[in-house]
């Protein structure tokens, strides 16, 4: 008996264990979670009529029974096989029953104890002996003992901890042992928690007094020989531990006392209405609204957006839809994209875009809202380009384009574009992403065939673009710089209804050209209409980032010059020999409907490129509104002869000059000779004697 009841081991696992991750320990929780149970509900202390919440507890201390960490599981073995002399010699050391036959017995109960059905293989699983000391040690927590107890009682401190999981509505409690199982369950309740411990170790995991000492004293036991000592009092009857009334998973279900939950539930309902009354009355302002009205506050959580924030509410449209629908916009745009099912990627898109983070790059085009979606999005395209996992989302309002890179977690952009009223020629694009220059075009699903021309050189062929998904290859993309401008690459797209030009202009959405006079204006496809867009091309740099729709070039006017060769700010033509000069005005109309701009642009014969001679924003003039438009330049001849030029749109009868030139001719073309810098005022006047002021 001395031998063994030796000093107790240190109060902690031993740091020579192997170290256990929460993968592990969780796997042994998950293996071995009836068994763990069935420990827990015999160590916790029984009382009468208590059974229910004891159940809740025994599953509550194993479900908290995860480490953190990874952490050092205890040296003792999880289940060590113990041979049936040291079994007998334990019922030796019980004392209670000298003669062999007894002890046999005893033993051979153990025996049949050994291996129940509800037993999961433990042998030396360090996640399971991690697991199961956690839940002897808060068991212990959950006993006091009798020189604790007045203490903790004194402190307030629960005997139990809080029953969670909890079941509203029903007692759940183990079925109902016979007097075998009753009389244990008495002899058990009145042992201390730790001695209690030790009997169900020495039964229930079939340890030897050894390996119950140091795993009792490990879950920080006092007095771990006492225990064992005071648990050889109960017989060994473990046989008895496998019944069904020891068993915390095989539960029955009754109702509570309803007459007394009835009448909680009215008292809580009649309090919570009072409740409700008071707050309102005094969060009511004497002058009616409070100052947000009809709001919810802050925080509330709102049905639309939190559907908008669901991947699986996403509209999806299905790619016949286009070919039926009134519609031809950006609404009958099927989803591709080969992560278009990639449900992580997608939640992350909208969460971002409800709530940007600091590390978000934003960005959106004048007059376009960057806020959270309404509802459910329509999803056009989710991909990888180029180094990236692209999103684009479309709520009827915007597109919105979320982009973040193949490899690390920095460096996602959000870029919102308005898209409303879009139409055919509109919707036939969007940019998914540029890089080194080049850029990526997702097309709508009626376009046949794309391919790449430079504006500069309408006589060039066309560059033919393969489509893999709607997906155009890199295509060089035009120059958005100040400085020279030897080219200007644009997008030639092909459908049933005919060729259109877009170009992308730094946005989400490239602007289409289009050519000719306001209201009869044509899309801008073929050699001759390349050719009105082919010298005032590079113009086309100063409309970027500004939310531009459409971008019209209409010739207006062919004015004679005066003199051979010109040097003024509209001419390169060389010294010597005439011609005309041809006057261009160009409207960029916006998304947002305002922020139009005007450019009525001059070149010479010969000239590579037209200047421009006068701009504005926001006026109606070279509009469908007003198809009229009224500009002036000064230019030198090459005698050395300083002229102002103005030409007027067809219609116009008179042309008027005051201030620094003065003078009126008949129709709509004038020319006066002028000082150098002067500067005039220009008005002209209609068929039916409407007035026009010059441009600018």
């Amino acid at each position: 008996m001395q031998s063994q009841h030796a000093a107790p081991r240190p109060a902690s696992p031993s740091p020579d264990g192997p170290l256990v991750d929460v993968g592990q320990a969780e796997a042994a929780l998950v293996e071995h979670y009836p068994r763990l149970v069935r420990l827990a509900y015999l160590m916790l202390p029984p009382k009468p009529g208590d059974r229910g919440r004891r159940v809740l507890t025994a599953h509550a201390l194993v479900q908290r029974a995860l480490p953190r960490g990874r952490t050092a599981a205890p040296a003792a073995p999880a289940r060590p096989r113990r041979s049936a002399g040291g079994r007998a010699a334990h019922s030796a050391r019980s004392g209670r029953r000298a003669d062999r036959s007894d002890r046999t017995e005893r033993t051979d109960q153990a025996d049949q104890a050994g291996r129940p059905a509800w037993a999961g293989d433990g042998d030396g699983d360090p996640g399971y002996a991690l697991v199961r000391l956690q839940v002897v040690r808060t068991a212990l927590r959950a006993s006091p003992s009798r020189r604790r107890g007045a203490r903790r009682r004194r402190s307030g401190l629960p005997a139990l901890p809080p029953p969670l999981p909890q079941v509203w509505g029903l007692r759940l409690f183990p079925r109902s042992g016979g007097a075998g199982e009753l009389a244990l369950e008495q002899r058990l309740s009145a042992l201390s928690g730790p001695a209690r411990a030790a009997w169900v170790l020495r039964g229930l995991e079939r340890l030897s007094d050894d390996d119950v000492r140091a795993v009792l004293t490990d879950a920080g036991a006092a007095d771990a020989a006492g225990a064992l000592r005071e648990a050889d009092r109960v017989p060994a009857e473990y046989r008895l531990l496998g019944s069904p009334a020891f068993d915390p998973c095989a539960l029955q279900a009754r109702p509570p006392d309803l007459v007394r939950r009835r009448r909680r539930l009215k008292a809580s309902l009649a309090a919570g209405a009072a409740l409700l009354v008071c707050g309102a009355l005094f969060g009511l302002p004497d002058d009616g609204w409070a100052p947000d009205g009809a709001a919810a506050p802050p925080y509330a959580l709102n049905r639309s957006a939190q559907a908008a924030l669901d991947p699986g509410k996403l509209t999806r449209v299905s790619p016949a839809v286009w070919k039926t629908s009134a519609r031809t916009d950006f609404s009958v745009w099927p989803a591709r994209g080969d992560l278009a099912g990639d449900t992580a990627l997608l939640r992350r898109t909208l969460a971002v875009w409800a709530r940007p983070g600091e590390r978000v790059r934003v960005s959106a085009t004048p007059g376009t809202p960057s806020g959270g979606p309404a509802g459910p999005p329509q999803l056009l395209y989710a991909g990888t380009v180029d180094n990236a996992r692209v999103v684009v989302l479309h709520d009827g309002l915007r597109i919105t384009r979320y982009a973040e890179p193949l490899d690390g977690t920095g460096g996602a952009a959000l870029d919102f574009a308005r898209v409303d009223g879009a139409d055919r020629a509109g919707a036939s694009a969007l940019v998914l992403g540029r890089a080194d220059g080049n850029v990526r075009y997702l097309t709508a699903p009626w376009v046949r065939s794309a391919g790449a021309r430079d504006l500069r050189e309408p006589g060039a062929d066309t560059a033919g673009l393969p489509l893999t998904g709607g997906v155009t290859p890199p295509v060089a993309g035009p120059v958005l710089k100040s400085g020279s401008c030897a080219s200007w690459n644009v997008l030639e797209l092909t459908d049933g209804t005919g060729t259109r030009l877009v170009t992308d202009l730094g946005e989400l959405v490239p602007a289409v050209l289009t050519a000719g006079r306001p209201g009869a204006a044509r899309e801008a496809a073929g050699s001759e209409v390349s050719r009105t867009w082919s010298p005032f091309a590079c113009s086309l740099a100063s409309m970027r980032s500004a939310g531009v729709r459409s971008v019209n070039a209409w010739a207006f006017a062919e004015q004679p010059l005066p003199d051979a060769g010109g040097t003024g700010p509209g001419s390169s033509l060389p010294g010597g020999g005439g011609g005309s000069a041809s006057w261009v005005c160009t409207r960029a109309e916006t998304w947002r409907g305002g922020g139009s701009r005007v450019q009525a642009q001059f070149r010479t014969p010969g000239g590579p490129s037209g200047v421009v001679a006068a701009r504005a924003e926001d006026v109606p003039q070279c509009g469908e509104r007003e198809p009229r438009v009224l500009a002036g330049v000064l230019w030198k001849s090459g005698a050395g002869t300083w002229y102002l030029l103005a030409a007027g749109s067809r219609g116009t009868t008179s042309v008027t000059a005051t201030g620094g030139v003065e003078g009126t001719v008949r129709g709509n073309l004038l020319t006066l000779e002028a000082e150098q810098g002067a500067r005039a005022d220009l008005e002209g006047t209609l068929e039916n004697g409407d007035r026009v002021s010059g441009l600018g």
